[in-house]
């Protein structure tokens, strides 16, 4: 599993420090192929290139979008500083808590809302979300741990969705990137935030 840093979005010592690839006992046969082993305790090891790979396209994918046209989404409270940050960063759209019914298939409500992408922290807590996105024809990121199904999700990210600082670090890299490729940050500067600001309280 080592990685020279250069092939990755972050050093991978900073990835293992945040348990983004600590799984979860319980494996589904969608997630099979982001599983490099199972460890001795029973718990899932995700593949930390494949968990790489999938950020990066998912940074690709969302650049092609405006903020206001991404709608980010995590019933959990372990994602709402993160969510948070990256709403104050990128101008992107976030709901925390609880999912609000209607607001993207329901135009009479005075919080309709039509994203051209959401991205969900989990997709078993969000699954009213994911529902309306897949009613209205709105592809969906998810983040999904090795215990996730991945039915309506036309994007997985396979990472650790339950613990803060594995969120907090695919939400970091995600505005990093997504900040460099819409020219929010100019030539070499620096994101005005450390990964510490999407995952510590």
């Amino acid at each position: 599993m080592a990685e020279t840093a250069e092939d990755l979005l972050l050093d991978s010592n900073e990835y293992l420090k945040s348990g983004i690839h600590i799984g979860t006992k319980f494996k589904t046969k969608y997630m099979a192929n982001f599983i490099y082993k199972t460890r001795p305790d029973g718990l899932s090891v995700l593949n930390l290139k494949k968990i790489d790979e999938r950020i990066r396209v998912a940074i690709e994918f969302l650049s092609h979008y405006e903020p206001q046209d991404i709608l980010v989404v995590s019933r959990r409270e372990n994602g709402w500083k993160a969510l948070k940050k990256l709403s104050t960063l990128t101008g992107m759209k976030v709901i925390t808590g609880r999912y609000p019914p209607g607001i993207l298939t329901n135009p009479n409500l005075s919080t309709f809302t039509e994203p051209k992408v959401m991205v969900v922290c989990d997709p078993w807590p969000d699954k009213n979300a994911v529902e309306d996105a897949a009613r209205v024809g709105v592809p969906v990121i998810a983040l999904c741990d090795t215990n996730n199904q991945s039915n309506n999700i036309d994007l997985v990210i396979p990472c650790n969705n339950k613990g803060k600082k594995s969120v907090g670090m695919v939400f970091y890299l995600i505005a990093r990137d997504y900040m460099k490729r819409k020219g929010l940050l100019r030539g070499d500067e620096e994101m005005p935030a450390v990964i510490d600001d999407f995952t510590e309280e």
